[in-house]
């Protein structure tokens, strides 16, 4: 069986230089962690983690903490950080809160506390001034993902202006009726993403001088399903319906596209939609959409996190600003019928 130093011997560098890449305890360059990399691949080397872990005080093991993985954007953002986490060679745990308190208040309180974690990445958790203490008291470096937090660095996308952009996109086809389908207040987990889209879109609609009909402010819970009866409802009314819907999420936008065909209308030929987030299913819906990219949020804040750590040298900061997103337009949305 290879040894470290055979592996340091191949690779051209000290049996410390070695330890350093495959342990992630301390810098080193690109080009050395490669050829330790290769060599190691070559030689059959695995590094003992845990007699690593004693001797350098890591675990290579981060923490992520989610309000539930059965939506499509937070197994993406967790997809993204595990595959992330693999190549960096780290392990994860898993913290699902399933957006009970008893539960919040156990991983916090307890859980993170005593598992050793060499830091922690929440998602869409707006941290409470408590919350934010326990964790500084592990001294361990922590990224969120969401809302802006105090004294956290965060991965946030611009939740008002994304939705003011949905909403010029269908005013400049010519739609002056539109519908706003956002999430009810249990629906929207910490950070109020959707009151935040639907000042978006009040504000596009008042910058257009266009009136904002409250009996067309819909909520639902940010799935197919529930928004698709919201939006059968208001298509059937007889007397006067929206020719456009923006929508919070995706997967809402997929329900709104639903009940406008189960009614025998076209889209868009009589009914506009747009969504946000960029699921993978939108090219089959025809979805105009502005995508978020989850999957990478996950990996940038993975790597912010590697670089808090020292084990990734320093590159562009995502939490420097709004992480970018991509607007993308496709077939759900035309001018109005004349």
């Amino acid at each position: 069986m290879a040894s470290i130093k055979d592996v340091a011997e191949r690779a051209g560098v000290s049996v410390a230089t070695v330890s350093r890449a495959l342990s992630g305890n301390g810098k080193v360059s690109v080009s050395s962690r490669e050829r330790v990399r290769e060599a190691a691949e070559a030689l059959d080397y695995v590094v003992s983690y845990n007699a690593s872990s004693l001797a350098s005080g890591r675990s290579r093991n981060i923490g992520l903490v989610v309000p539930t993985v059965g939506r499509w954007f937070f197994s993406t953002v967790l997809q993204g950080a595990t595959s992330a986490l693999i190549d960096a060679g780290y392990d994860l745990t898993l913290y699902n809160t399933g957006g009970q308190q008893r539960h919040r208040d156990s991983v916090f309180s307890e859980l993170l506390l005593r598992k050793r974690l060499d830091g922690v990445i929440t998602v869409t958790l707006k941290l409470e001034p408590a919350e934010i203490e326990q964790l500084a008291s592990v001294r361990k470096p922590v990224v969120a993902i969401g809302g802006l937090i105090p004294q956290i660095e965060t991965i946030r996308v611009d939740d008002f202006n994304i939705a003011a952009l949905a909403t010029e996109h269908l005013i400049s086809l010519g739609h002056r009726e539109v519908s706003f389908l956002g999430g009810s207040e249990e629906f929207e987990v910490d950070f109020k993403l959707g009151s935040a889209r639907e000042d978006g879109f009040e504000f596009a609609m008042d910058q257009a001088e266009l009136p904002v009909r409250p009996d067309w402010l819909l909520t639902a819970d940010f799935t197919t399903a529930g928004a698709y009866q919201k939006v059968r409802n208001v298509l059937s009314n007889p007397r006067r319906r929206p020719t456009a819907f923006v929508c919070a999420s995706d997967e809402m936008a997929f329900g709104a596209i639903l009940a406008a065909r189960d009614l025998g209308l076209q889209v868009p030929g009589d009914v506009s939609v747009v969504g946000i987030d960029g699921h993978e299913l939108g090219e089959l819906f025809g979805l105009t959409t502005i995508a978020q990219n989850p999957g990478g949020q996950g990996a940038a804040a993975v790597g912010r996190l590697l670089t808090l750590l020292g084990d990734q040298d320093p590159g562009q900061d995502p939490t420097r600003g709004f992480y970018p997103t991509e607007f993308v337009a496709r077939s759900s949305t035309a001018p109005p019928a004349s």
